[in-house]
């Protein structure tokens, strides 16, 4: 007899990262494992558009009013269902009424979140709506969960205040999608960045150090930064790639050396380092911030290098400009501990184990 499992997201499948990486690249694994999978969204393409422009709050309220008719049904059916994974929140507003319902159903609950989203970092776009959101909503519907899924040890430690039973389950990449390339001898060095509108402040930061490489080496460095809009840098000659889910990893595979700037908050502290992640599944040599999880993805000089001022910055990049030998080094120690750590194949077990386990918590026939 097959598991019924209702997976409860905000984003359509393929529009969100964090879904992609946290589920939906596991679907085949755990339908092979003997579950049937429903996959209930709220906001399709039409709302997207709209949702996140600037202004338009009559027609806000109209998509917000029609999630709560899709929720309304997912907490009537959800009893019919074994299990219920619920990704961030089940709706975007600051009551957890929809996941204390899930609750008392028939399904047993898995709560799954790769942020600090507790913190409530709204999209410029809706920032006036900030006062619908709650600090307090991650407790609450963590304690409501079974169990709870996170992406780093940052997670764990505040989802713990709330549920004994958390599982770290690091997002992870299918590194046969992204087949290792290695270091390629060229005269130009392409240093590349890639992100979302929301997190292109953080590439920002890097500009100062950035700008001292380009001075340092002209025309043998150029810039890359794969982004969902339009942007540019005169300073560095740089105009940014479009995001294509279809063409992320061809255009990865341009870059010779892998970047991710974070500031040094608790926001950041709450990233699961999938920037770093995508970089090194490609043998391409990494620098990060040394900041929560990136701590624990680099081993700083053998799998990639970690730097924090603008000078270090400079430092590391400036080495793995000029060692073509460094950069192949760094990449394949990075590929490996994608291999072992960071990809599908090592944490799918892990999130079977996760979701088997909130029914034994719930009760649920296994």
């Amino acid at each position: 007899m097959k598991h019924r499992l209702l997976y409860i997201a905000p984003h359509r499948p393929g529009r969100s990262p964090g879904q992609r990486f946290r589920f939906e690249q596991y679907t085949d694994f755990i339908e092979s494992e003997g579950f049937t999978i429903t996959y209930s969204f709220l906001l399709n393409a039409w709302d997207d558009r709209h949702f996140y422009q600037r202004g338009n709050y009559l027609l806000k309220c109209w998509i917000a009013l029609k999630c709560v008719i899709i929720r309304l049904f997912d907490v009537l059916r959800a009893w019919r269902y074994d299990y219920a994974i619920v990704y961030r929140e089940a709706h975007f507003w600051g009551w957890a009424i929809f996941e204390k319902l899930l609750s008392m159903s028939r399904a047993a609950m898995i709560f799954d979140f790769d942020d600090a989203i507790w913190l409530n970092d709204t999209s410029e776009s809706n920032k006036n709506l900030s006062w619908l959101k709650s600090s307090a909503k991650t407790a609450k519907i963590a304690r409501l969960a079974n169990v709870v899924t996170v992406g780093n040890s940052f997670l764990a430690d505040y989802a713990r205040q709330s549920n004994p039973n958390v599982v770290i389950v690091p997002t992870a990449i299918d590194t046969d999608a992204y087949k290792y390339r290695g270091a390629v001898d060229s005269e130009t060095v392409t240093i590349g960045w890639i992100g979302s509108t929301t997190t292109l402040k953080h590439f920002q930061n890097a500009i100062p150090a950035l700008t001292a490489i380009k001075q340092k080496y002209g025309n043998r460095v150029n810039f890359k930064v794969i982004v969902d809009v339009d942007y540019e840098v005169p300073e560095l000659g740089l105009k940014s790639t479009k995001w294509c889910k279809d063409t992320e990893v061809e255009e990865l595979n341009k870059v010779d050396i892998g970047i991710m700037p974070l500031p040094d908050d608790r926001w950041s502290c709450g990233k699961c380092g999938f920037k770093g992640i995508q970089y090194m599944a490609l043998g391409i040599a990494t620098v990060m911030s040394p900041v929560g999880v990136n701590t624990d993805i680099i081993e700083h000089g053998a799998n990639g290098f970690l730097a924090s001022t603008d000078s270090e910055w400079v430092d590391c990049l400036s080495q793995l400009i000029e060692s073509v030998e460094l950069r192949q080094r760094l990449g394949e120690a990075a590929r490996k501990t994608i291999d072992e750590r960071y990809s599908v194949r090592s944490q799918e077990g892990n999130l079977l184990n996760a979701i088997l386990l909130a029914g034994k918590i719930k009760g649920t026939k296994i």
